[in-house]
């Protein structure tokens, strides 16, 4: 005779690896947020920034972010090469400073 199933221990398993992937989601986020460099923004202009590529539809500009991206991960050290509309004077921009929010150049 078969044994039956404990549901509720699958259930629980389930709900337990799902908890588990969404912490390690959340975890890869911030080590990404931080190799980046995005950690020296303030939450709200990092909100605002990742508002306005969430709500992107240009697919030009999508392909564009995707290779910086793959050119990101690629790369060896994290932050050697300077983007072109990235504040390359050495001290990270503070908030209120007169640098513009959209980085200055208006480029992808």
């Amino acid at each position: 005779m078969r044994k039956p199933r404990d549901f509720d221990a699958e259930l629980k398993a389930l709900e337990d690896k799902a908890r588990d992937l969404k912490t390690r989601k959340v975890q890869q986020l911030g080590e990404l947020v931080i190799s980046t460099g995005a950690d020296a923004l303030t939450a709200d202009e990092l909100a605002g920034a990742l508002i306005v590529l969430a709500e992107t539809k240009d697919v030009g500009k999508k392909e564009a972010w995707a290779k910086r991206g793959a050119a990101f991960f690629r790369g060896g050290s994290r932050r050697s090469a300077p983007a072109p509309d990235r504040n390359t004077g050495g001290t990270p921009t503070q908030p209120g400073s007169a640098q513009p929010a959209s980085g200055g150049t208006g480029a992808a």
